[in-house]
């Protein structure tokens, strides 16, 4: 988790403009006054292209938090290096 941190903080900071340093594994959608169901879709695209992988539909709707974030990103980037 801590080395997916930094690029998570990072994507956030790309799709709402906030302080990298204010998003942690506690954040929720009521932490973040952009993160509505457009800048969910913001986000999972920053995600994508910062993380180098593709998120389908389901993962994307899973994403409801930075915890579940971190889960699913880390999920992806382990099978991207099977």
């Amino acid at each position: 988790m801590d080395d997916l941190m930094p690029k998570i903080q990072e994507a956030f900071a790309a799709a709402f403009s906030v302080a990298p340093e204010s998003i942690t594994i506690e954040t929720t959608p009521k932490d973040v006054a952009a993160w509505d169901s457009m800048g969910h879709v913001v986000l999972a695209s920053s995600l994508e292209s910062l993380l180098g992988v593709s998120f389908d539909i389901d993962e994307v709707m899973e994403m409801e938090d930075v915890r579940q974030i971190v889960r699913i990103a880390g999920v992806k980037l382990a099978a991207k290096t099977a």
